[in-house]
């Protein structure tokens, strides 16, 4: 079972593995993170987790992503200077974003080169790879 599959409990005792406290607010952030794939910013996870949750707060979804991210559950997608999006697929992939309609991809990559040119002597603690350009869609359409 993948933990998109997973129930209330299930994720309240993964986030329990992390040391975050499951709290009905943050069981449910994670969970919409889970099923979505549309790496959301902070406006739309609070619009859709705010229908389920009335009294839940901006501010409680900030420190809430903040936790996760710490806690390394949650990966933050700044493909755009000015655009801040979150990703709870913390595996090793890379991210395209189309230019016309704005939805961004995951797709596949083997990020195992260790012998990337210019990084002998270095320790890399993270890796991202971002394309843009028109996803199938969108070229589809023109």
């Amino acid at each position: 079972m993948t933990l998109k599959e997973y129930k209330e409990q299930d994720i309240a005792d993964y986030l329990k593995k992390y040391g975050i406290k499951p709290s009905y607010q943050r069981i449910k952030i994670f969970e919409y993170l889970r099923k979505t794939k549309s790496h959301p910013n902070v406006d739309v996870i609070f619009k859709e987790i705010v229908k389920v949750i009335p009294t839940l707060s901006k501010t409680t979804v900030y420190n809430t992503l903040s936790s996760f991210i710490e806690k390394g559950i949650v990966a933050v997608i700044t493909i755009e200077e000015n655009e801040t999006r979150y990703d709870a697929d913390t595996s090793m992939h890379g991210h395209f974003k189309c230019k016309s309609c704005g939805k961004i991809y995951d797709f596949d990559i083997n990020f195992s080169r260790d012998d990337i040119d210019d990084l002998g002597g270095f320790e890399v603690d993270e890796k991202h790879l971002y394309f843009k350009g028109n996803c199938k869609n969108c070229l589809k359409n023109k």
